[in-house]
């Protein structure tokens, strides 16, 4: 990958170096014309400079002709021979000059768009620091495999997907999640390749190979997409197979018909014909589409969110309604105690959080918080039983404590009444007396309510699909305001919702649980897969970190690119169309047809396509 970057690098200085040439010689050429008589000295350095920057054209166009392919390359040849046959050497010259400059913008601009993944390139370091037999070797990072342990200093670029296992420092992950404040890294943590070690000693233990990384992933998919196609950039290269071809056809007719139907001067209406045909070349046209999928697709990259194609940044402009999962997406995904009921709160807190101390769920883990933000000391169970699905059982100041739900109470002998189901309720006991009630909550994330609103504004209908119930599901839903909600579906269910809607749906999840809705939808958007291969290589779109604010970035980025595509095709075909019109009656010259046809066209699809990567989160 970086040797084809520096390859066409190489290729772009090159063909401006021939570019500037040819134009010293051309104006040369035309000065010495202008001010001297016209000599065959003057005329064959105005042939020279066509043949030095056309050399490739006329190779190409000749090559696809015998391949019996017409190409742009093509029209270019036939248009500059054509105008040094019948004595318009200037303006032939000025044809492949003014083309040739359209090309090196052209590959400018891919080489502008390109510039992320460049960047990501840069922070792929060569070697690696391991440890071996408590000793430091520098090493390659292709000879490393996982489990061997790398270190890390301060200021180091990261080079592996790895755990920390020894250390504590602040870690910058902003080239690769677009995450803009560094993310503390301790034991147990995860570090990623390309991210920057800002402040501490680490070691880390590898968990993948080199060329698995995500920051090696992420390369391969910001690549693959933008060698796929949307539909409107298929559209036109079918286009612009038999436009071509065509256009051809069409300026034959309008050198002869004039000609020997209506006795006009053939060597004017074969100029024309020549206006024509280089006017009518589809250069913009044919970038108008790629250039534009290219530059919105690097500059999401840059944001943390990887497209698949320019397929999808398409699909999302055409989409009506916004399906959000709850736990984990709408919601932090981790539960924390809402209430506690029962005449001494804080005994029935040291109760259960003592026996919680030996399970590992998401219940255990908030009644835990609780007890720690109360400041209570935590006693040693004993005679521990846990019995699952239902609750745990065990001895604390030689009382018998049990902490569960309904069905464990109802099997030690406390009949409850039948409960409304109103999210997760745990019961605790002191010998088979019940003292109290836990409930918990599941947070919505601060960053859900702005989401909502600025997706709202953008006229989406935004509904919510949840495995939770009614009651717990209806809060969330009305606290955002959402236009619907389903609870207590399962995977299947999901898919079956999605597949209902009627219009066009946007599936956002964490791209494993709900693999199978996020795969039906007609666009699937996974978050905060940063190191998950399952939601890499199945998501439509990944956001790498768990950033609401990109979902509405991602459509404001489509609708924006749609607009250009459809601003730098509505010009190029109407712009061409006038010139074509002010061409019959002789009011257009060669090197103003390619001047303002072809190279003033491209490079405004160019910078018109280039402001893309303006557009950023809200």
């Amino acid at each position: 990958m970086a040797h084809i970057h520096q390859h066409n690098n190489k290729n772009i200085f090159m063909n401006l170096r021939i570019l500037f040439l040819s134009i010293i010689l051309l104006i040369t050429g035309i000065l010495l014309n202008y001010l001297t008589e016209k000599t065959l000295l003057n005329d064959s350095i105005i042939i020279i400079s066509m043949l030095i920057s056309g050399y490739n054209i006329f190779l190409s166009g000749l090559k696809s002709l015998l391949r019996k392919h017409v190409t742009i390359n093509l029209l270019i040849t036939i248009a500059a021979i054509g105008a040094l046959l019948i004595g318009h050497l200037e303006e032939g010259a000025s044809v492949v000059v003014l083309y040739n400059l359209a090309e090196l913008l052209e590959d400018y601009a891919s080489d502008q768009t390109r510039k992320s993944i460049k960047a990501l390139l840069k922070l792929k370091p060569d070697v690696v620091k391991i440890l071996r037999d408590d000793r430091e070797i520098e090493t390659s990072i292709s000879d490393t495999v996982p489990g061997d342990l790398f270190i890390l200093k301060p200021g180091d670029r990261i080079p592996l997907d790895g755990k920390v296992i020894e250390g504590y420092s602040n870690v910058d992950q902003s080239a690769i999640t677009g995450e803009s404040l560094p993310i503390t890294k301790r034991i147990g943590n995860d570090v990623f390749a390309g991210s920057l070690n800002l402040d501490g000693y680490l070691v880390a233990r590898a968990t993948k190979m080199a060329y698995e990384s995500t920051l090696s992933r992420i390369l391969n998919l910001i690549e693959e997409a933008e060698e796929s196609k949307s539909p409107t950039e298929t559209f036109i290269d079918n286009f612009s197979r038999w436009y071509t071809p065509t256009i051809i056809i069409l300026s034959i007719f309008f050198a002869i018909i004039p000609t020997f139907i209506l006795k006009l001067p053939l060597v004017d209406w074969v100029y024309r014909s020549l206006v024509m045909l280089v006017v009518a070349c589809p250069c913009a046209l044919a970038i108008s589409t790629p250039v534009a999928m290219v530059s919105a697709i690097t500059s999401a990259s840059r944001y943390g969110v990887l497209v698949k194609g320019g397929s999808y940044i398409e699909l999302i402009s055409k989409t009506k309604v916004v399906a959000f999962d709850k736990t984990g997406t709408l919601t932090d995904g981790k539960l924390s105690v809402k209430e506690v009921f029962g005449s001494n709160q804080e005994e029935i807190i040291s109760y259960a959080a003592s026996l919680e101390t030996r399970s590992e769920h998401q219940i255990a883990s908030a009644i835990i918080d609780k007890a720690k933000n109360l400041g209570i000391i935590l006693k040693e169970p004993t005679n521990f039983k846990s019995y699952p699905g239902k609750g745990v059982i065990g001895r604390i100041d030689e009382k018998t404590i049990c902490v569960g739900n309904q069905l464990l109470m109802n099997d030690i002998g406390i009949p409850l009444e039948l409960q409304q189901n109103n999210g997760t309720v745990v019961y605790v006991s002191k010998e088979n007396q019940l003292i109290g009630k836990i409930t918990f909550t599941d947070n919505i994330r601060d960053e859900a309510e702005p989401t909502i609103n600025a997706l709202k504004k953008r006229k989406f209908k935004i509904v919510m699909l949840t495995g939770d119930n009614q009651i717990t599901a209806g809060n969330v839903a009305n606290n955002l305001e959402l236009d619907g909600y389903y609870a207590q579906l399962l995977p299947e269910e999901k898919v079956a919702v999605i597949k209902s809607i009627n219009d066009k749906v946007v599936m956002v999840g964490d791209g494993v649980n709900d693999a199978p809705a996020l795969a039906v939808a007609d666009v699937g958007i996974a978050m905060g897969v940063i190191g998950s291969d399952v939601a890499l290589e199945t998501a439509d779109i990944a956001l790498l970190e768990d950033k609401l604010d990109r979902i509405p970035y991602i459509i404001d980025l489509s609708n924006e690119t749609m607009t250009t595509i459809k601003q730098n095709i509505a010009l190029s075909i109407i712009l061409k169309f006038m010139i074509i019109m002010l061409t019959i009656p002789g009011w257009i010259s060669l090197w103003l047809a390619v001047g303002l046809g072809d190279m003033g066209l491209t490079l405004f699809v160019i910078i018109n396509s280039l402001k893309l990567s303006k557009i950023k989160p809200f």
